[in-house]
């Protein structure tokens, strides 16, 4: 099975059909099929998508359809998002390259996110992967196309497979045991509703402390037995909080 199998395209409310129609054929060009578009704003099975896509027109056509960008991680162990800014979070940007093959290994469920073509992916939306890659160009301009972003990460991953396969060579098996980045959001939910309870967050600071706590996690590569844990310490609060009476709780003044 190709390495490249898992893996998913993802493309965060894509304006443009022309533009989704080229990154179905650049997908095929490069071996990859799986294609998932949050919240389009243009149709995927138009003529000009369909027209654009040549060849590519069966990645087009099973392109799977979603909401918000956590219903497309699902199931998914590891997620990189493409940027063309650093962000401030201990997480560095990176050049295709060296992150990419990170999304290859074997028994693993991947994505590689991309932005809207107007505005990329904001702040929400980049704390959804784990590491952030950003596409070197001339600082004069160096705002890159939607399709042409991912036709450079694309032929990345492709050549890093290509790189496997004449080697002899293969990726890494991948803990099948891991945490999946769905059930590590539902615990950043948790956790972030227990801190604010017992006062250690508080709401005007508290999603720029989940991004550190996020920062933290990502880099633990937490496995499913290890987040149970945490889940069960968190419920153990919530249990002790039922009995501690409301006016002896820290208050968001104190």
């Amino acid at each position: 099975m190709s390495q490249l199998s898992n893996l998913r395209i993802i493309l965060v409310e894509p304006a443009g059909a022309l533009n989704v129609g080229s990154v179905a054929r650049v997908m095929k060009n490069m071996g990859l099929q799986n294609l998932v578009l949050v919240n389009p704003q243009c149709d995927r099975n138009s003529s000009e998508a369909r027209q654009m896509a040549v060849h590519g027109i069966d990645v087009l056509e099973k392109a799977i359809q979603v909401d918000s960008l956590p219903e497309a991680l699902q199931g998914c162990h590891r997620a990189i998002a493409t940027t063309s800014y650093s962000r401030t979070l201990p997480a560095s940007l990176e050049n295709p390259r060296v992150a990419l093959p990170w999304l290859l290994e074997e028994n693993i469920t991947s994505a590689l996110i991309f932005g809207a073509e107007d505005r990329g992916l904001s702040n929400v939306e980049l704390n959804y992967a784990q590491r952030f890659v950003g596409i070197p160009a001339n600082p004069e301009y160096s705002s890159l196309n939607l399709a042409q972003a991912v036709a450079i990460c694309a032929y990345e991953l492709y050549q890093s497979q290509q790189k496997n396969l004449n080697c002899g060579q293969q990726s890494q098996s991948f803990e099948t045991n891991a945490a999946t980045l769905d059930a590590l959001e539902s615990y950043y939910q948790h956790l972030e509703t227990i801190l604010l309870q017992i006062g250690y967050l508080y709401p005007h600071t508290a999603a720029a402390r989940m991004e550190k706590f996020r920062s933290l996690y990502n880099r633990a590569n937490l496995s499913r037995e290890e987040l149970a844990m945490l889940r069960g310490i968190l419920g153990q609060i919530k249990w002790i909080l039922t009995l501690i009476p409301d006016t002896e709780r820290p208050s968001e003044d104190s």
